[in-house]
């Protein structure tokens, strides 16, 4: 382990650029988390509802198997398998000019994209953390599950139970060693980070009637607060609000979102959180001395 933390610092780009590679695999792969899990839940749930039913049947389990490995990657429009030379992170996107090699359908700009977010978000990871590997491993980790996270509640307006409860046994037990925080700073964040938004929800709801948010949220944020600790989640909860206001307000305004239609807080609580977990000491200084001056 020594050797490798020397072989870090005298090595620095290089290993921040092995990471960033290390990010771009990693994203075509959360393309896939971000695609299937949902309608993975939903398999599940409909299979659920059909196990209960009178009228029982038994489902054909090669038909039905669905998960992120099993089928292969392929083409939604046409079916056509992806040759793997065809499934390279960005760059056959590039060489295929956005199109499917078979049927010359468009392919979302999205995959492209979240490759290339992830392979940023490494770098900087890994930037920030050496020479640290087991730091910059578990902030990796952190920050791919983020991600995820934040594609599944833009497109579904769900933040999957499997994702969100073990990220916050994980942050618990990677503050156990030392990581981000102490152990009971951890502990706190993940019950004040749950309690906070759920106390605004029963608020909102018995003011209103209606629902201001999901349960996700709830949990989203006690994971949060298990990696970074409570101290964080004032900064963390007032940049993600205002961040969603401001966003949601300007797509109203420019007409490109229903004022009736909800709008997910996930993306909002990931992005502020993962700037917290870069520059938290920063940011959070500058959050209370501008609150010691209102």
């Amino acid at each position: 382990m020594q050797a490798l933390i020397e072989l870090t610092v005298h090595h620095t780009d290089f290993f921040i650029f092995c990471f960033a590679l290390l990010g771009l695999m990693v994203g075509s792969f959360l393309n896939v988390v971000i695609y299937r899990l949902p309608i993975m839940l939903e398999r599940e749930w409909q299979l659920a509802i059909q196990n209960t039913s009178e009228n029982e049947t038994e489902p054909d389990s090669e038909s039905t198997t669905y998960n992120l490995s099993f089928p292969g990657s392929h083409c939604p429009a046409c079916m056509s398998k992806i040759k793997p030379w065809h499934n390279i992170p960005v760059v056959s996107f590039l060489l295929l000019k956005g199109r499917c090699a078979n049927c010359n359908i468009s392919i979302s700009y999205r995959y492209p994209c979240v490759e290339l977010l992830t392979a940023i978000i490494s770098g900087i990871v890994a930037w920030h953390f050496m020479p640290s590997i087991a730091l910059v491993l578990a902030a990796l980790i952190f920050s791919w599950c983020l991600i995820a996270l934040t594609g599944i509640d833009y497109d579904t307006y769900l933040l999957p139970d499997s994702i969100t409860l073990p990220l916050i046994w994980l942050g618990l037990i990677v503050n156990y060693f030392g990581g981000f925080t102490t152990l009971e700073s951890a502990l706190w964040g993940a019950v004040f980070g749950y309690l906070s938004l759920w106390s605004v929800f029963w608020l909102f709801k018995l003011a209103t009637g209606k629902d201001g948010m999901g349960y996700g949220d709830f949990k989203l944020l006690a994971a949060i607060g298990a990696w970074l600790g409570w101290q964080l989640l004032p900064l963390i909860i007032l940049l993600s609000s205002l961040v969603g206001a401001v966003v949601g307000i300007s797509l109203i305004i420019f007409k490109r979102q229903d004022k009736n239609k909800p709008i997910p807080f996930g993306p909002y609580l990931a992005a502020a959180s993962w700037l917290a977990l870069i520059w938290g000491e920063q940011l959070n200084a500058s959050y209370w001395q501008l609150m010691t001056l209102l």
